[in-house]
């Protein structure tokens, strides 16, 4: 499933990679830095697995929030709702009674209606960006909304001003709306939720602020890139972030694995660009990954490819991965469970009579 807006980072061009080193088990995920909720979104849902979504940015949680709880009041916030005539009202109405949702059915029923999205003034941009969005807040999800849909790549940062068709994003709003359903939605520091929702049997992926870009909008100092990883050493569970190649990176890493993927660079204007990225996971993933193997690793298709560039030297313990010694093993056993050995060491002169 697609997010229902772009954002800086979204990772839909590494979900194939993500999807095959997942780990095949596991009854929790966390979506460290959520974002637009790409990874979260595309999984497919599992019965008993509890799902969190992460995002330090407060309107982007806030506006996460809205979608799952409120979407027909954020379709209002943005100038769908209430509609104009009787026609409008049957395409609502057959629109969220239709079992499955599918764009050919937008295509024909949504021609009936001619909203579109105004771009959001300077001011109110400049108010956006300064304050901090209350969990709920409907008017502001629909606002933030707008500056997503209207900035470049998702960048909120750099603006177009040609309005954009509502009916376009309708379909994404509503069908995202369903798959958050059971999603838990938190706007908490990195560490703070790694901690919280960490356990063995859970898949913490992370996908930080890569290292000296200065795209995103929250800032990321490198002094956080050490405490992520410091957070991530100490995991009980299966641990996987995505990250631009760099020295630095590489060399931060060392205690885990790390495959290198090269893939065409979409924002590149020269013909044939390629974009290096990094996978770093705390588990083997030629192991846990039943869909993984080293001869997959030189077969991914045409436009991508990925290599191991590194393997620890003491690989860490971590969720069914974990692995046990004997340290110690004493003069004389005890004698318990199947071990246990007895002996008749006597037997009486007179034996007592006994009933059967």
């Amino acid at each position: 499933m697609n997010s229902f807006i772009p954002w800086v980072g979204g990772k839909s061009k590494l979900l194939w990679i993500i999807n095959k080193m997942a780990p095949d088990r596991y009854s929790r995920f966390i979506d460290v830095f959520g974002g637009s909720g790409t990874v979260t979104m595309s999984r497919p849902i599992q019965p008993g697995c509890m799902e969190v979504y992460n995002d330090f940015n407060s309107n982007l949680t806030n506006l996460f929030c809205c979608v799952k709880n409120r979407p027909l009041a954020l379709l209002a916030e943005l100038g769908f709702l209430p509609l104009n005539t009787r026609d409008d009202f049957n395409v609502l109405y057959k629109f969220l009674s239709k079992g499955e949702i599918t764009d050919d059915y937008l295509q024909e029923e949504m021609e009936l209606t001619e909203i579109l999205l105004k771009p959001p003034e300077a001011e109110a941009i400049r108010t956006l960006l300064l304050e901090r969005a209350p969990r709920g807040d409907v008017r502001r999800a629909a606002d933030f909304f707008k500056l997503v849909r209207y900035s470049f790549s998702g960048s909120s940062k750099s603006f177009g001003g040609k309005p954009c068709d509502i009916r376009r994003f309708f379909h994404l709003i509503w069908e995202c709306s369903r798959r958050l359903a059971n999603v838990i939605v938190e706007n908490k520091d990195f560490e703070d939720v790694i901690r919280q929702y960490d356990r063995g049997d859970a898949w913490i992926y992370c996908d930080p602020p890569y290292f000296e870009a200065e795209c995103y909008e929250v800032a990321f100092p490198k002094e956080n890139h050490q405490r992520l990883h410091d957070t991530l050493l100490n995991c009980h569970g299966y641990v996987m972030v995505s990250y631009n190649y760099c020295p630095y990176i590489c060399e931060l890493y060392q205690e885990f694995y790390i495959f290198r993927v090269v893939r065409p660079n979409s924002m590149s204007q020269t013909a044939g660009s390629e974009y290096e990225e990094v996978i770093i996971t705390n588990y083997d993933p030629r192991k846990a990954c039943w869909q993984l193997s080293l001869e997959s690793l030189l077969n991914c298709g045409s436009e991508a490819r990925y290599e191991l560039i590194h393997e620890p030297e003491r690989p860490m313990n971590c969720g069914s991965e974990a692995r046990y010694e004997l340290i110690h093993e004493p003069e004389r056993p005890m004698n318990c469970g199947s071990e246990a050995r007895y002996e008749l060491i006597h037997e009486p002169e007179r034996p007592i009579k006994t009933t059967n």
